[in-house]
């Protein structure tokens, strides 16, 4: 058993989330009950996901996509309040961790992408406000764009959608989960590394066929699992915890 606040100011701290811009509101976005001895971690704040912790007598669920945006209005109505009503009613506590979790160095979901693949963090990649939200990596072993494809879509359970048009010879990877955008491809490109990788597909094929890119979609959903599941197994050792992944 672990005290709320104890553990909310352990994650602010260890996730830096003061220390970029975002449009979600990162932290503690609803306080339910004050003691915590289960802890459930899912990708996104939705019924579902707060019906299945409810059920598994969670205290606690951290997101990375949380309620509360800066772009949303914030009244509790219609489904909003339908939603947020299963947290009030069973106590449970809702946390939330988005680009924080994205830049994170050592549990976040671009740098666990990168381990992911044997490669370790060379440089900074994908600026947001003047921060960092993604990496480039160095792989230690050189890898053909079948065998990463093989890597994520097996330990994501994800359905990549591959544009194998670059080196056969792939070491260097920028990764940038979720949604990298036209940004994040034109900036891998400028940085001329052997692989891009992101979640969401964008409209880009003849200009990376033409420009002999490889890249790898391999998911909104499926490249941000990742971190959640190492933040997880850091929450579970400091404060000796039981901790539930829901998946969609």
């Amino acid at each position: 058993m672990v005290k709320l606040n104890k553990l909310a100011e352990y994650l602010d701290h260890y996730l830096a989330i003061d220390e970029i811009e975002d449009d979600c509101w990162n932290g503690l976005q609803i306080e339910g009950s004050p003691d915590v001895n289960k802890v459930v971690f899912a990708v996104d704040a939705s019924i579902d996901a707060f019906k299945k912790a409810a059920d598994s007598g969670a205290n606690l669920i951290i997101v990375h996509h949380g309620h509360f945006w800066k772009s949303y209005n914030p009244s509790l109505v219609q489904w909003s309040k339908k939603r947020i009503d299963e947290l009030i009613e069973m106590k449970i506590s809702l946390y939330a961790c988005h680009l924080p979790l994205d830049r994170h160095k050592k549990v976040g979901n671009n740098a666990q992408l990168l381990k992911l693949l044997g490669a370790s963090i060379k440089s900074e990649f994908r600026q947001v406000d003047g921060k960092n939200i993604g990496w480039i990596g160095e792989a230690r072993q050189p890898l053909s764009i079948q065998e990463v494809n093989n890597i994520l879509s097996r330990q994501l359970k994800a359905n990549c959608i591959v544009l194998p048009f670059g080196k056969k010879v792939i070491k260097t990877i920028a990764v940038c989960s979720g949604s990298g955008g036209y940004d994040g491809f034109y900036e891998a490109m400028l940085r001329r590394v052997d692989l891009y990788i992101t979640g969401d597909t964008i409209e880009i094929y003849s200009t990376a066929k033409d420009a002999e890119m490889n890249i790898v979609f391999a998911g909104h959903y499926a490249t941000e699992t990742i971190g959640l599941k190492a933040l997880s197994e850091i929450v579970r050792r400091v404060f000796r915890v039981e901790i539930i992944f829901i998946d969609r």
